[in-house]
């Protein structure tokens, strides 16, 4: 039976991929618990684009730090030289 590994540019999209994801997971992470100001979702106020509530700024920044070690060590992972993988690629 045969072994069915990726290509180079197969692990080259899944690795923009996996990035594409860890973004939108930090995007989400970071903005639990944020609201408008205001109850009501058919209520515009032009002036306040501002967002209440939330994690602190350097929760924030840790949960950041954390998405992209992740994103370095599974890349890593992922591009990283097999024995296999030199047999004419």
């Amino acid at each position: 039976m045969q072994s069915h590994r990726l290509n180079r540019h197969q692990r080259i999209m899944m690795v923009v991929a996996l990035g594409l994801a860890l973004y939108f997971l930090g995007a989400w992470l970071t903005g639990l618990g944020t609201h408008l100001p205001y109850g009501s979702v058919t209520y515009t106020n032009l002036n306040s684009g501002i967002l209440v509530g939330g994690l602190h700024p350097w929760v924030q920044l840790i949960i950041g730090l954390a998405l992209i070690a992740m994103w370095l060590g599974l890349s890593l992972a992922l591009l990283r030289n097999s024995s296999v993988d030199h047999d004419g690629q």
